[in-house]
């Protein structure tokens, strides 16, 4: 599955779970027979305090902890990392919706259930202590596409009862797992990725040699026999620690060079299938290097938010009288400071806004052709140097006549990044010129900033302000923006001023942003990260639409006068409030921290906080820490929510809101959390969908 696949599917199966009904939603009853069951099985814990059974229960109408609903059906259960003892019970094939569950990580023993969700797709009991193997409902199991067992005390051999499943990624190692393969193995024809290391088993693996592998590890296992030829095809292969049997007289086998020897870092390039099994170094100890929570989780997002949007819309017709009295037609309020409405039609109404489309139709508008010429080596970067077509090139002389010499009635704003003035450029149209105060460059850091001017002349995304040009001249680096308006996110948020956004535009809001980063990490490669996102750098238009503005200036700062030449990402801390814990460490990466701070933004446009406000007592003044604790308890996210839109939607969409915002931002929390209780490898390598519902990357 490619990762546009990817992408669609991860964003039809979230839209499922984000789905929910306007009227009062009863859980099918079966269904909450079966979380009864499995309530009582694991010791009616205080971890799921909000289970209640009392009158029959609904979990899906009452928000209940790790249950997520579509309509009045349980389509997902999310019980990750809770401590939880005990077993699953023996009811779970009562679950006929679900469709995803995760009960990885907990001290869950005895047998897996005879009888597991029929209609399930993704399973994952890694990393407990179960120890029943046999499965026998699997066949049942139609739909699976992802199994995860792995870091159990499964033993015994494995039942023949893979047969006719869809599967495509499955992991079954650190077990005590014994005997031969079964021969329904076979006929897994979709299985890309099988994770079989560190178990006992013994036998051929003939049965594996015709399946469209990807990633396979047997290691440390007891396999013995024929070595299939066909192995050599498979792009990350590990075979170490078996006793397979190897004819002196095989055909030479070539490895290619990006696979296992690059991976393993071998000295030497096995020839032979002899020495690629025998002879070939034992891997070091080698972490597989994350991705960022990036193009799949982005259009995750918008498919969320824009669903979330849709049915607000809906939800708006009912209470068309109340949101007419929510307008931002210009108003008094009672005291004697005036408020003004901001810049939008006061008649528009929130059921007219273009909602995002389901995520499956979303386009990637692609980027215009970019000549790549090699720039010249010179001495005078201004002088000398033959420019792509990056734009329009402007002169000195022009943009100081558009911004009448840089007056102080044209600035728009100053920063780290220097100043930006408003100018009107001969034919009329208005721009934004920002001013980089620049100290003298290097030879490679004048190449960095040629490649700054490339990759910001490609975006063109109807959330993105424009490069329209820029200049280089005498010393002056200026870029040239078309004009967007000089209200930003910020302003319209924070200053008393303006009348509060309604939640239908702050929906409105967050689904533009959202889209705009799934342009810039989704299409083009390698992705382009914003690493300064933030409310300041959101303009609004006159519809209320959002610009970002500033793509991928942060690599700038330390070429400026103004600032010491460090790495953008040790500066980027300097920033308060949008960035994530582990920012500046080993293994981030700017298209998680845009992630993250998306999740800021958006937690931000629920409770009208500053993402840092000094103001505010010590334990408060850092939204994300005050909040994450307040965004799955209901009582707790009705009270942060801001007053200006409180009332005028249901506590319901309020939490799949804050379901959203924590895909955001726990993204990097759970990653150092699994890497320093742990420090092996992930349990989910097989399950990418659960990976995403829990905040991690993939």
């Amino acid at each position: 599955m490619t990762t546009k696949q990817q992408s669609r599917y991860l964003a039809a199966v979230i839209s499922t779970v984000m789905l929910f009904t306007l009227a009062e939603t009863y859980t099918n009853p079966l269904e909450v027979s079966a979380l009864e069951d499995l309530h009582k099985s694991l010791n009616n814990p205080q971890q799921l305090r909000g289970w209640r059974f009392e009158g029959g229960g609904d979990p899906c109408g009452e928000l209940w902890i790790g249950v997520y609903c579509s309509g009045s059906s349980i389509v997902a259960l999310q019980l990750r990392g809770l401590s939880l003892l005990g077993s699953l019970g023996n009811n779970l094939h009562r679950l006929h919706s679900l469709k995803n569950m995760d009960v990885s990580f907990n001290n869950l023993q005895g047998d897996i259930p005879f009888g597991l969700p029929p209609n399930a797709t993704h399973l994952n009991m890694a990393y407990n202590n179960l120890t029943q193997s046999l499965l026998f409902s699997l066949p049942l199991m139609t739909s699976l596409l992802s199994l995860n067992l792995s870091h159990n005390s499964l033993s015994g051999p494995l039942a023949n009862v893979f047969s006719g499943l869809q599967i495509k990624e499955m992991d079954l190692s650190f077990n005590n797992l014994t005997g031969d393969l079964p021969s329904s193995f076979g006929t897994l024809m979709n299985l890309n990725s099988l994770y079989l290391q560190h178990n006992r088993f013994t036998g051929s693996i003939i049965y594996l040699a015709d399946l469209p592998l990807t990633d396979l590890n047997i290691e440390d296992n007891q396999f013995s026999g024929i070595f299939p030829s066909s192995f050599q095809s498979i792009p990350h292969l590990w075979i170490w620690g078996n006793k397979f049997h190897v004819e002196p007289n095989y055909k030479p086998w070539k490895f290619p060079l990006d696979v296992v020897p690059m991976i393993q870092n071998a000295r030497g390039y096995p020839t032979t299938q002899s020495s690629a099994i025998m002879d070939f170094p034992r891997p070091q100890k080698v972490r597989k290097k994350k991705k960022g929570l990036g193009a799949v989780s982005i259009v995750l997002l918008v498919g969320g938010l824009a669903l979330l949007g849709t049915f607000f819309a809906v939800f708006a017709v009912r209470m068309s009288h109340h949101r007419r009295s929510q307008n931002l037609a210009a108003s008094q309020r009672s005291s004697n400071s005036t408020t003004y409405s901001l810049p939008v039609s006061t008649n528009r109404d929130l059921t007219e806004f273009s909602v995002a489309p389901p995520v499956p139709q979303l386009r990637h508008i692609p980027p215009p052709p970019v000549r790549t010429d090699k720039t010249a080596r010179r001495n005078s970067f201004s002088a000398t140097c033959q420019y792509p077509a990056y734009g329009k090139l402007f002169s000195a002389a022009e943009l100081e006549l558009a911004t009448n010499s840089f007056s102080d009635e044209n600035l728009l704003e100053e920063g780290p990044l220097g100043s930006v003035y408003r100018a009107k450029l001969p034919d009329g149209e208005l721009a934004a010129v920002r001013n980089i105060p620049m100290s003298s460059l290097s030879l490679h850091e004048e190449e960095k900033f040629t490649e700054l001017l490339q990759t910001a002349s490609k975006l063109r995304h109807p959330n993105i302000v424009t490069l329209l040009g820029f200049c280089i001249d005498n010393g002056k680096h200026l870029l040239v923006y078309e004009y967007a308006g000089n209200l930003s996110l910020y302003n319209a948020m924070h200053d008393d001023v303006y009348k509060p956004l309604s939640w239908g535009f702050r929906l409105h809001i967050a689904i533009g942003v959202a889209r705009a980063l799934d342009y810039l990490h989704s299409s083009f490669s390698p992705p382009i990260a914003h690493s300064d996102l933030k409310a300041t750098n959101i303009l609004l238009d006159e519809e209320l639409t959002p610009r970002i503005a500033d793509c991928g200036l942060a690599s700038l700062r330390p070429l400026t006068s103004n600032s010491v030449k460090l790495r953008a990402s040790e500066i980027a801390i300097q920033n308060t409030g949008y960035i994530a814990p582990e920012h500046g460490q080993p293994g981030s990466s700017g298209t998680k921290s845009d992630t993250y701070a998306l999740g800021v933004l958006l937690l931000e446009l629920l409770t009208g906080r500053k993402a840092f406000d000094s103001s505010r007592p010590q334990g408060e003044q850092l939204l994300v820490k005050w909040a994450s604790t307040r965004l799955h308890d209901k009582r707790s996210l009705e009270q942060m929510i801001d007053q200006g839109i409180a009332g005028t939607f249901s506590i319901r969409v309020a939490s799949h809101y804050a379901f959203i915002i924590s895909l955001c931002t726990q993204v990097t929390v759970t990653l150092t959390g699994l890497i320093q209780k742990q420090n092996k490898e992930a349990a989910s390598r097989g399950n990418w969908l659960h990976m995403v519902l829990q905040g991690q990357s993939i």
